[in-house]
């Protein structure tokens, strides 16, 4: 829980912000969710606020600059929903559904002080789409976007809620795990193909929670034990590739 002073801080900087640049952006890392951003500020000028949900495909920089570049374009033409980020791909904006915006812009209804803010969600293309992107425009369901349910739904595997694994972009984007190890204590991988291959700038850290949300049959990761890995084909029986060493 934040202290008043924190509080009066945080909100003092969302003020100079808004007033500088016509919005503020709030990033929210969570342990177990996919992250999000969203601004605080754009309601004020253009009737509404942003939100950039998953998205995983970028990292932190990317998402200050799709937001920052899409906010600033809708400033000038209001009914604007679709765009180009040089760099970053096209983007489209729907309509967000109240029982998302009630969890992901808190900070502007504590702001505002407020319920009924309006909020669009920012979409990339097919391109840049991964996994944890909701369909933001139905009514939140576990069952529709399963890598979202922990917003709502305890903790239910055998390991830390805070457990992460290193993936490749080809898994966040829909292809099934072939290859799953766990290196160390709280270091597994999990690659839809051969993890030496896959270039550093394809890897992402995510939650082991969401992974395994979107496909139930990667729980078998959850009881490896350190040094042991499993593989298979597509969405066929895991196999284990038995222990190796680990340097020490």
């Amino acid at each position: 829980m934040a202290s008043e002073d924190e509080r009066k801080r945080a909100l003092d900087d969302i003020r100079e912000n808004i007033a500088r640049y016509g919005h503020h952006v709030y990033m929210v890392i969570d342990d177990v969710t996919p992250r999000f951003a969203y601004t605080i500020g754009l309601s004020e000028s253009v009737g509404a606020e942003l939100i950039l949900a998953g998205a995983v495909f970028y990292m932190k920089d990317d998402v200050l600059e799709i937001i920052d570049a899409i906010a600033s374009e809708l400033k000038a033409v209001h009914e604007r929903r679709t765009f180009e980020v040089t760099g970053q791909g096209s983007f489209s904006l729907r309509q967000a559904h109240a029982t998302w915006t009630a969890e992901f812009i808190l900070g502007a209804f504590d702001y505002y002080q407020k319920q009924d803010i309006q909020a669009l969600q920012i979409v990339p293309d097919d391109a840049h789409w991964t996994l944890d992107i909701p369909d933001m425009t139905a009514p939140w369901s576990a069952t529709a976007e399963p890598v979202w349910r922990w917003l709502h739904e305890p903790w239910t595997f055998p390991v830390p809620k805070d457990s992460t694994a290193v993936t490749d972009l080809a898994t966040l984007q829909g292809e099934p795990v072939t290859e799953a190890a766990r290196w160390e204590e709280d270091y597994r991988e999990l690659f839809a193909g051969c993890g030496p291959d896959v270039p550093k700038d394809e890897q992402r850290v995510v939650a082991l929670g969401m992974l395994v949300a979107a496909d139930p049959s990667l729980a078998a990761v959850m009881n490896l034990e350190v040094g042991a890995g499993l593989w298979r084909d597509g969405h066929s029986e895991w196999h284990p590739w038995g222990k190796k060493q680990t340097n020490v």
